[in-house]
């Protein structure tokens, strides 16, 4: 699961510490994870937002789902764009070493883990034609 967050015209990106493998090292991704047993997507989101960044999302829907297989393992993430229940956002990093908040417009400023690559290409679509917060 990646969380899209939104807040203020801008997407919520995290940095990566180091991995065991050299190509996730100190990648930007979007915040997420996995399905615990008995959990739904959304509903595991909503956790693992809650433990990497102390923070408490909505969720406004399914963005896309990505396939991507890396050298070591196979990914499904499915991202969903969200907004933060709070008016003025407080990221407490607990899993990252950085974030950034960027316009969609600026989302390849960074690099970016290879399995959200695609969705950073279907957001700077979505930001240059305004659809992001419809």
């Amino acid at each position: 699961m990646a969380a899209i967050i939104l807040h203020e015209g801008k997407i919520l990106c995290v940095k990566r510490g180091r991995s065991p493998y050299e190509y996730l090292s100190f990648k930007y991704e979007f915040p997420g994870g996995k399905v615990e047993k008995g959990e739904g997507y959304e509903e595991a989101l909503i956790r693992e937002i809650r433990e990497e960044l102390k923070l408490e999302i909505d969720i406004k829907g399914h963005f896309m789902t990505v396939n991507h297989l890396y050298p070591h393992f196979e990914i499904t993430l499915h991202s969903y764009l969200c907004s933060s229940k709070e008016d003025s956002i407080e990221i407490a990093l607990t899993e990252h070493v950085e974030y950034k908040w960027l316009y969609g417009k600026d989302i390849f400023s960074v690099e970016w883990a290879a399995a959200d690559v695609s969705i950073c290409e279907s957001l700077l679509i979505t930001s240059n034609t305004n659809r992001l917060t419809s």
